[in-house]
């Protein structure tokens, strides 16, 4: 039994409260890094409550890689962001914040630009495409979730629980 479930039985934790993050390595400890590419939401730490999504995320650029999980406590004292939907506010910070831009926000929350959605919000920064057009072609993909962490007030509310090895079935 993982420890997931162990705390569930426990009555300590809701799958709402637990996020993932795939990496070719175990985090126990997040930090946020700048690379040399900013994200959808800037830089951060970014997790997901979908560990399929993590699974993938953790073997994108290897054979073998890990899922960290984590326990997410939420905390008042944060400036939060949650975009539900890939909407033209949605569009705007994410067209912000891939160009450089930094947003004065702890946690930002909502869906990501997979590769079809980036595609799109690259050809909306081109201008080849407008916004009406981006949100079209957009509405029809499938939900995907990413949260990220810019904070180190926000790292806070991560608490390591365990992180288990993903092999990549395609290689």
């Amino acid at each position: 039994m993982d420890i997931i479930n162990k705390l569930n039985k426990k009555g300590n934790v809701t799958m709402e409260d637990i996020l993932y993050h795939g990496s070719k390595m175990i985090v126990s400890e997040p930090e946020i890094r700048k690379s040399r590419f900013t994200k959808d939401f800037s830089w951060g730490f970014y997790c997901t409550n979908r560990r399929k999504q993590a699974e993938i995320w953790s073997v994108r650029h290897c054979e073998t890689g890990y899922v960290s999980v984590y326990k997410f406590h939420k905390r008042n004292d944060l400036k939060i962001k949650v975009f539900s939907t890939t909407d033209a506010e949605w569009l705007d910070f994410v067209a912000k914040c891939r160009n450089g831009d930094i947003h004065e926000y702890d946690i930002v929350e909502g869906p990501m630009a997979d590769d079809t959605i980036y595609n799109y919000v690259e050809d909306y920064l081109d201008g080849k495409i407008s916004k009406d057009d981006f949100l079209q072609l957009a509405k029809f993909k499938h939900p995907t979730h990413q949260i990220s962490f810019h904070t180190i007030k926000a790292l806070s509310c991560l608490e390591f629980l365990n992180a288990e090895e993903v092999h990549d079935e395609g290689q």
